[in-house]
């Protein structure tokens, strides 16, 4: 089972890098993050010409998530719970032997401001939510955008940048509460020592030549899932294709 994660930052601009990738490497499920459009508008027919169910929530320009699979799923549902009506970012996908929630965690802004307040709750509502909804025994697999790098070789530049958003202490620690129920962060387990960089921003001229790059997209698994993992990677390529993200792709595989 080939899982993989997306930040499109906008999915109608960015369908000819989907479709192409989608073609290329043929994932059972892709989870995509920052759809940034209202779901009347939502690509249904692109994929399902591609070959894949879609599942969606999304509001116009920002936020929005996407789970599109090539099997049928038992069920979906977004937000935290049936009455969620606040920003779009969470999606969870129930298949026959797993389950896959995919979030766009709160970018956060600044350390200074009201935005990273509410990314510090939002993360604190999303331990909660794995707390009370699953156990370490579930199939569990937890992708996307979660806009933290854990670790110092999660970034280009680890003393210049500790401290800024998406990587600060306080964001760490909240990742580590979501950590300690029993998730493993896969592409760790199986690159330990690659920095493998999955984010790089428009604003530093040539940063994917120059590496100056985050790894702040994920794939996490519940043990019973991790431990039937078998490889992951970071597929960096689409970042050089015409009109891209500032994200790429992130890939895990699975024996599910």
């Amino acid at each position: 089972m080939k899982i993989a994660s997306f930040n499109a930052n906008g999915i109608r601009a960015r369908m000819p890098v989907v479709l192409r990738w989608l073609e290329e490497q043929v994932p059972d499920v892709l989870c995509i993050q920052e759809t940034k459009v209202q779901d009347s508008q939502f690509p249904v027919n692109a994929f399902e010409d591609a070959g894949y169910h879609s599942f969606f929530r999304g509001q116009k320009s920002y936020n929005g998530v996407a789970v599109i699979s090539r099997i049928p799923p038992v069920s979906a549902c977004f937000g935290f719970n049936p009455d969620d009506d606040e920003q779009v970012r969470l999606a969870r996908i129930d298949f026959d032997r797993f389950t896959v929630v995919n979030t766009y965690v709160p970018q956060g802004q600044s350390p200074d401001s009201e935005k990273f307040q509410y990314k510090l709750d939002w993360l604190s509502r999303l331990r909660s939510y794995f707390e009370t909804g699953f156990s370490a025994s579930d199939p569990l697999i937890w992708a996307g955008d979660f806009n933290i790098a854990p670790h110092p070789i999660d970034v280009y530049d680890p003393q210049a940048l500790a401290g800024s958003v998406c990587y600060h202490p306080l964001e760490h620690r909240a990742l580590d509460a979501i950590r300690r129920l029993g998730f493993t962060d896969v592409y760790r387990k199986h690159k330990p020592d690659d920095p493998g960089f999955s984010f790089w921003d428009y604003r530093i001229p040539n940063a994917l030549k120059r590496k100056l790059g985050w790894r702040i997209d994920h794939i996490w698994a519940t043990a019973s899932a991790a431990e039937k993992s078998r490889s992951a990677w970071i597929d960096a390529e689409p970042r050089t294709w015409e009109k891209p993200s500032d994200h790429t792709f992130i890939v895990a595989v699975f024996d599910l």
